[in-house]
């Protein structure tokens, strides 16, 4: 039975992707938290991704750091480039349009060739926890820049606390203690990714086939909390291998299991391919289509933690994954990216 207040966000070729009010979950009323639980669970373990709403985060902090976002990357070329992207063991900073390219390929040369083929179109900037002196964080060295690191890192932390109950859910729902993932969760070693999609020529969808936004993937770590615009553009693959719209809900945040969480759930849980194309609509009089944002947190178990099948998932089937270890696992997966 679906939780009170669950409905159906996406509901089309055997994809549904619940509706859920999480509310109930952060309530005191146990009975009321495991029936929310149970439809994360599902969500999980059907489509893969779930809309969450009454989430706890509030609009307004959303709305900043979405100004904050859309302000960084008005910043010059020269500027942004002097904060650039500079490791996978940190993955923090700055990427410009093509560099990066999204995709399940591991391999770094077949990788490559995506890239050259079929640019993402956009532009981003990783930012991780601010106590890492190995690993720093890529700041502006200005006045907006200070205003613009505190914002960011109190939306980090806000995330990270997202995270942290959304984990509970998914203990509880796999019959375990609602704490059991806590240890995971603790260190906050998380990415908060700012994207900007520039405002495109429409010519270039029509005379470059196959040309998107970003290109099909999964992501790689636990769960990933996105924060859409109003224009959308996000498609997540159905079952039969179509891609369907994730149109936008507003107040509401898209969150999605990655391979990790994949992998650790013994694949009960599933990690679903989904990409950035243009959202489907005429382009502006310029014959461009117009800029979109969002904001991506990506969520990964504690780096220093060893990641096995979760009990319970594998008793009867065998673990169909060896052990790894969460920070040399996600390094391996962003080295391959860029």
């Amino acid at each position: 039975m679906a939780a009170p207040g669950t409905t159906a966000a996406v509901e089309k070729d055997d994809l549904v992707i619940p509706l859920i009010d999480f509310a109930p979950f952060l309530s005191n009323d146990q009975e009321l938290k495991t029936s929310v639980a149970s439809s994360v669970l599902k969500g999980f373990q059907s489509a893969g991704f779930l809309y969450l709403t009454n989430h706890g985060i509030p609009q307004s902090l959303v709305d900043k750091a979405f100004s904050r976002s859309a302000r960084f990357f008005t910043r010059p070329q020269s500027e942004k480039d002097l904060l650039e992207w500079y490791a996978a063991e940190a993955n923090r900073g700055y990427t410009a349009h093509g560099r990066e390219k999204v995709t399940r390929l591991v391999d770094k040369d077949e990788v490559a060739k995506l890239r050259a083929s079929v640019p993402d179109i956009k532009e981003s900037f990783e930012i991780g926890r601010d106590d890492e002196p190995h690993f720093p964080n890529m700041w502006p060295k200005d006045a907006e820049g200070e205003t613009f690191r505190a914002e960011m890192m109190a939306f980090h932390e806000t995330c990270k606390q997202l995270h942290q109950q959304v984990m509970r859910a998914v203990a509880i729902g796999m019959g375990m203690e609602e704490t059991w993932f806590d240890e995971y969760t603790s260190a906050g070693d998380n990415t908060l990714r700012l994207l900007h999609y520039p405002s495109v020529d429409g010519k270039v969808f029509k005379e470059k086939v196959g040309t998107v936004r970003a290109g099909s993937h999964s992501d790689y770590g636990s769960v990933t909390l996105l924060f859409q615009d109003a224009r959308g553009g996000l498609q997540v693959q159905s079952p039969n291998g179509t891609f369907i719209d994730a149109t936008p809900v507003p107040g509401s945040i898209v969150v999605n299991a990655g391979d990790l969480l994949e992998r650790w759930a013994n694949d009960t849980i599933k990690s679903t391919k989904h990409r950035v194309i243009e959202p489907p609509s005429e382009p502006n009089e310029d014959g461009k289509y117009p800029a979109r944002y969002s904001i991506a947190y990506f969520c990964n178990p504690n780096f220093d933690k060893f990641i096995d099948a979760i009990p319970g998932t594998y008793e009867q089937t065998g673990k169909k994954y060896p052990g790894v270890n969460s920070g040399d696992y996600l390094i391996r997966r962003l080295a391959a990216t860029y």
